[in-house]
């Protein structure tokens, strides 16, 4: 069965540069760069997410603090060595960026004018794990592989709330699911041994609809959340 790995993981993020970029890798004489994207929610607050990109995008036009891009790429994932352990590292890759001016309609964030989805089509490598919050909130913690070309794959940490957070809890490793949401940032604590601590961010995919592919390749939804101003 032929594979079409660019339909399972595929990402729009409108936004405001707010980083210079930074250099990230080389691969083949073309030089890739990193730089922070700030993308609005509806309730006033903003996700700061690390967009990896290519030389050749920033030919025409260069990439300044304070301009409106409009990226459309994939949500990935890759291990990195540091003090002795593994860390998955996750980052926007751009495939498009288009610049424009702040009053372009497509630039107003609004419930008919998404700045922020990404679908992934994976499976489930890890036992969702469920939990509440001290206000009671349910949410479950889920890690999504999403096949990429060249036998690789993408690990994506994504977390579900309510009803689907209660549905994934029982849903079995090797599942095959298709989930839309948006790339989300947020800030915790860290706690190390000797008693000192350190702020760190994590990305992950906040879900909004989940569905359950079958073998056959058929989806059944579970559900799709209303959106509020703690979920958007």
């Amino acid at each position: 069965m032929d594979t079409n790995y660019s339909e399972n993981n595929q990402l729009v993020l409108v936004g405001k540069v707010t980083s210079d970029k930074r250099f990230s890798h080389e691969i083949y004489g073309e030089k890739f760069y990193i730089f922070d994207l700030s993308v609005p929610r509806l309730s006033g607050n903003a996700d700061i997410i690390p967009i990896t990109i290519s030389e050749r995008l920033l030919i025409e036009e260069g990439l300044e603090i304070g301009k409106n891009v409009i990226i459309e790429g994939q949500f990935r994932s890759y291990n990195s060595y540091e003090n002795e352990r593994n860390k998955l590292v996750l980052t926007v890759f751009a495939k498009e960026i288009k610049f424009a001016n702040e009053e372009d309609e497509e630039f107003k964030p609004s419930k008919e004018n998404v700045s922020n989805e990404v679908t992934l089509t994976g499976y489930i490598c890890k036992k969702p794990i469920y939990r509440k919050t001290p206000f009671g909130r349910e949410i479950a913690d889920l890690l999504l592989a999403v096949n990429r070309a060249y036998n690789k794959s993408d690990y994506i940490p994504c977390i579900a709330w309510g009803r689907n957070a209660r549905f994934c809890e029982n849903v079995p490793v090797g599942t095959e699911v298709r989930i839309v949401g948006r790339v989300q940032s947020r800030q915790y604590e860290k706690k190390y041994e000797d008693g000192s601590s350190e702020i760190k961010v994590a990305y992950e995919v906040s879900i909004a609809s989940l569905e359950v592919i079958d073998q056959a390749g058929n989806t059944s939804e579970v559900e799709e959340l209303q959106e509020n101003k703690e979920a958007i």
